[in-house]
């Protein structure tokens, strides 16, 4: 995506990796949109915290952050003793896959790698196969989200008052995104349309990034509360709603996002507005069987009881920051607690339909086209 920066445009992704200091590249999306800034993680230990602090996040980013992570850790790697290199690669696998567990991305890009490395017979060999690998992957990401786009963009009329939640975006992938691949094609092709971002509470990564990516690309948009899309779907004001996804089981059409998709999908039910989610194939798990198996991370606390902004002054609640600082602010009572669950679990009978890779297909009809979507039989 093109990022302006003062008066210079430049193509940015998400994730990047640099060969010379074995390093991750990484938007820091924490930032985000008040400041753009790159960080190189130094070791495997430092991408996963990465992930699992958020400076990365999203299911196609993160999973091209775990691929690239594991072959930084490969690399990192010193001896010739394939046995006590595959010991460490073993290491390296599980710390990422712990960083963020309901993702499913993570994992699929990483056996992805390893499946690749097996076929080397030195440990210099399989090092090498390793960041090849996790290349591409990356390429496969950013190709999956074009074709996204290019099966999306049909479903955006003129006209059109679309609803997305959460970010699932270019920030989410390593380009292009998912949610919004239809609406960067739709704005290709000429169409005009007016997009509404939740904010998404408690991290506010509508608000803050699928708002400053619609607002670099130049879509017309407005950030609302959360609480505010069912009004707006009462009064007749959103006619298409697309979120993005972070596991999507195969066998049943079950879709795991960020909390607050499941109360829109009853209410795009209840008000008949179509109900898409928009995925690369990364992001299908084909084994699990049930919703309810789908680890639901709990994050800490504090994100419910305050929020991170950047201060307007130095006066008041913010006293003793800087102007243009970024600072916490509690917003919650001091002395009580909070839940924060970070995704829930849409059953396959909200969702209108899944845009894939490959078309766009109902929930229950993925494992019978199981082929078709990169499933392969052990």
């Amino acid at each position: 995506m093109n990022v302006r920066t003062g008066r210079k445009v430049q193509h940015y992704r998400t994730v990047g990796f640099d060969e010379a200091k074995n390093a991750v590249v990484l938007i820091e999306q924490r930032l985000l949109p008040h400041e753009f800034q790159l960080i190189h993680t130094k070791n495997f230990r430092d991408t996963a915290a990465a992930i699992r602090d958020m400076v990365v996040r999203g299911a196609g980013a993160i999973g091209a952050t775990a691929a690239y992570g594991l072959a930084q850790g490969a690399r990192a790697f010193k001896g010739k003793d394939l046995a006590a290199f595959q010991k460490h690669v073993d290491e390296v696998f599980t710390v990422l896959k712990e960083a963020r567990p309901t993702a499913v991305d993570p994992v699929n890009a990483m056996l992805d790698v390893r499946a690749q490395m097996a076929a080397g017979t030195t440990v210099e060999e399989q090092q090498l196969r390793a960041l090849h690998a996790a290349h591409h992957f990356a390429d496969d990401d950013v190709e999956h989200c074009h074709a996204l786009g290019k099966h999306g963009a049909p479903l955006i009329t003129e006209g059109m008052r679309v609803l997305t939640h959460c970010n699932a975006g270019w920030l989410a992938f390593v380009d292009i995104g998912s949610a919004t691949a239809p609406m960067y094609e739709a704005q290709a092709q000429g169409k005009k349309f007016h997009v509404f971002c939740d904010e998404t509470r408690p991290r506010c990564q509508g608000a803050s990034l699928t708002a400053w990516e619609l607002a670099q690309q130049g879509i017309s948009h407005s950030v609302i509360a959360d609480n505010a899309a069912g009004h707006l779907m009462q009064r007749g004001e959103i006619d298409l709603v697309i979120v993005g996804s972070d596991r999507t089981l195969g066998r049943t059409g079950e879709v795991a996002n960020k909390i607050g998709t499941y109360t829109k999908a009853v209410l795009a039910k209840r008000h008949k507005i179509p109900f898409y989610v928009a995925i690369p194939l990364s992001t299908i798990d084909w084994d699990m069987r049930s919703g309810f198996d789908i680890p639901i991370e709990e994050r800490h606390e504090s994100e419910v009881l305050g929020a991170w902004g950047i201060a307007q002054s130095a006066k008041g609640e913010g006293r003793g920051t800087k102007k243009g600082q970024r600072t916490y602010v509690r917003i919650g009572n001091p002395d009580s607690h909070a839940r924060n669950p970070g995704f829930d679990v849409t059953p396959p009978d909200l969702i209108t339909g899944i845009i894939t890779p490959a078309g766009i297909f109902k929930p229950k009809e993925l494992w019978k086209r199981r082929k078709e979507l990169g499933y392969a039989e052990a």
